[in-house]
């Protein structure tokens, strides 16, 4: 491979030409590799598999930052207790991911060393991740606790400000800091927030389902209307700034870099009926890092059908301490860094990611899991169902300027609090339904739901509700931590007969 290189010393940069085949891929071309990756895979028989993925917040019950020592402490144990193997390092020798050979299960630090991240190998049953998930949990929480440490389920580590925000010390960690931290660079392109590091203390409940190719766009359309109802029952990620969010999670995605272009976050368009009309979408999806020589490279944001195209593209690097500019090629190899945000995503495993939920309370923490599993068998009852839904719809606020507004506390004028719970709890009764169907007796998850769509009380409105009536944070971190916590009876008045229309 032939090369130049010239030197900016002011600026400690190096600009390194490389000269490789050229990729220039035509249309049809990324068409075929985009529908080899995400489509293909989605052409064998749907299995009834869920793979759940639990971000945790660790948390300092002193409050003040965690102790990554302590971190670190717990994950030999755990590595060993369990008989995982290691699987990754970061390049200061500490183990940030390890896997079982057994289940597939695999613990890790997403991003920080402040976020604890469980997830679990399929399997049909959820009883059975149930089960496993508490053995973990209860040895994590002992070895945390004996160092005043602990995980909670909350959608925002709770200690965020004093908690040290640095990335795991890795290449594609540091990669995506410096990513997500160049938003100052593009000015008023979008309203951009200033949490560019909210990757290090938001926190997630994730599932995947297998799908089929012929089910990916209406499941992509009726889930993506189903998501102002998700908020109502999940909420579960209170942040008051940026003008207050009891889901910020959206919010955190959509108005970073990840949303400097629209077509990676938020929701698929109405337009999309068939797998073409997917494929076409997906081309027009940005890329925004890649690997070369063992470097995470980032640039500006590409639609994916013009970095395809494209004879070379200028990015940086991170080489002991020092950004350095690099020009390349793209080459086909480079499509697995096509990256979406979407609150559903089409993964290239033939499963739907169900990504738009914050963390639950650790006594519900399936909850979301069997809300999806019982729906996914649902989609023409549940499509009709939101197609005949006047509770939220039919008021001229589609799905995403409701869900937009709810995660932020909003309630329109409109909006009954009997109406609203009563479509909640139908949403529940077609979950309900798809589980019995499934064999399994997993219907006993979505109990806790029932409650929540009865009060119309998430979480968040929960956190937020006790905070303002003088309960200390701790209260909750403790509350949200527990496995056994009881679910809360309903009340005679709903909390959203006073809320309706404030903000939190």
């Amino acid at each position: 491979m032939g090369k130049s290189m010239s030197a900016d010393w002011n600026g400690f940069r190096w600009t390194l030409i490389l000269r490789s085949e050229r990729c220039a891929m035509t249309t049809t071309q990324l068409d075929e590799a985009l529908y080899r990756r995400y489509i293909l895979p989605t052409q064998r028989p749907r299995k009834r598999y869920v793979g759940v993925e639990l971000e945790y917040p660790v948390v300092n019950l002193s409050g003040a930052a965690v102790n990554f020592q302590i971190v670190h402490h717990l994950t030999d144990l755990f590595v060993t207790q369990f008989a995982f193997d290691e699987l990754h390092r970061d390049d200061e020798g500490e183990i940030y991911s390890a896997v079982s050979s057994l289940t597939g299960d695999c613990l890790s630090y997403d991003c920080s060393y402040n976020t604890l991240e469980l997830s679990f190998g399929k399997e049909e049953n959820i009883h059975v991740l149930n089960r496993r998930f508490r053995r973990y949990y209860t040895f994590i929480q002992q070895q945390l606790l004996r160092f005043g440490h602990m995980l909670t389920g909350m959608g925002i580590n709770p200690n965020y400000r004093q908690n040290h925000n640095a990335p795991v010390p890795n290449g594609r960690y540091r990669m995506l800091l410096n990513h997500l931290s160049s938003y100052e660079k593009y000015g008023d392109i979008l309203p951009f927030h200033d949490h560019p590091n909210f990757g290090l203390f938001a926190c997630a409940s994730q599932v995947q389902l297998d799908v089929e190719e012929e089910q990916i766009p209406q499941t992509l359309q009726v889930f993506g209307k189903l998501e102002p109802f998700k908020t109502l029952l999940f909420a579960n990620s209170l942040f008051r700034e940026d003008g207050g969010w009891i889901l910020a999670r959206d919010h955190f995605w959509r108005d970073s870099m990840h949303g400097y272009n629209p077509q990676n976050v938020d929701y698929y368009p109405d337009s999309i009926k068939r797998t073409e009309d997917l494929i076409r979408y997906l081309r027009t999806m940005s890329i925004f890092c890649t690997e070369r020589d063992g470097h995470y490279v980032n640039f500006t944001p590409m639609p994916a059908e013009a970095y395809f195209s494209a004879d070379s593209v200028v990015g940086e690097y991170n080489e002991d301490g020092v950004r350095r500019e690099l020009c390349f090629r793209p080459r086909l190899e480079d499509l697995p860094h096509l990256r979406s945000y979407k609150l559903e995503d089409l993964t290239y495993r033939g499963t739907i990611e169900y990504r738009s939920i914050c963390q639950q309370p650790v006594s519900q923490v399936f909850a979301p899991a069997a809300f999806h599993a019982g729906l996914a068998d649902q989609i023409p009852a549940l499509d009709e169902f939101l197609s005949r839904d006047a509770s939220l719809f039919g008021h001229g606020l589609d799905a995403g300027r409701l869900r937009d507004l709810l995660n932020r506390g909003v309630y329109p004028d409109y909006m009954d609090a009997e109406q609203v719970s009563t479509a909640l709890i139908g949403i529940l009764d077609l979950a309900w339904s798809g589980l019995r169907a499934r064999g399994f007796g997993e219907e006993c998850f979505l109990e806790p739901l029932y409650v929540r769509a009865e009060r119309l009380l998430s979480p968040a409105l929960e956190l937020a509700d006790g905070l303002s009536r003088g309960l200390p944070m701790y209260h909750f971190i403790k509350r949200f931590a527990d496995p056994d916590a009881k679910i809360l009876l309903p009340q005679e008045e709903s909390l959203f007969s006073n809320v309706r229309c404030s903000r939190f």
